[in-house]
C-alpha cells in the first residue's frame, strides 16, 4: 500500500499536506511556544497581583488556656477611646458599655 503525500504551501511556508486526499494542517511550533510564554505571564502577574493584595489577619494564633483565658498572638492593645466620645444610638438602646482595661 503506498502513501500518497502532497505538501500544500503559502508563499515560502508550508502550512499542511494532503496526506491520501485527506488535508492535515502543520503546527507551528514557534506560534505554538509564544502562546504559552504568553499564558504563563498573565497566569504569573495575576497570581502576583493577588498575592501583594492579600490582607494579613488582624490577629494570629488564638489559644485557650486551662483556666479559660484566652492567647491572642501577634496582635497589639486597640487605640483607646477619649471617654467625651459619644457611644452609637444601638449601644444607648441596649444600655450597653464598652469593656475597658482595668489597672
Amino acid at each position: 500500500m503506498t502513501t500518497t503525500v502532497t505538501p500544500v504551501r503559502r508563499g515560502d511556508r508550508e502550512i499542511g499536506a494532503y496526506i491520501d486526499g485527506r488535508f492535515v494542517p502543520a503546527v507551528d511550533a514557534t506560534t505554538v511556544a509564544l502562546a504559552a510564554l504568553a499564558t504563563a505571564a498573565v497566569a504569573t502577574a495575576a497570581v502576583s497581583a493577588g498575592l501583594a493584595m492579600r490582607r494579613r489577619p488582624a490577629i494570629g494564633t488564638v489559644t485557650m488556656g486551662p483556666g479559660g483565658w484566652i492567647s491572642l498572638k501577634r496582635t497589639g492593645r486597640p487605640p483607646l477611646r477619649a471617654a467625651s466620645t459619644s457611644r452609637p444610638w444601638w449601644a444607648h438602646l441596649l444600655r450597653a458599655h464598652r469593656l475597658v482595661e482595668q489597672r
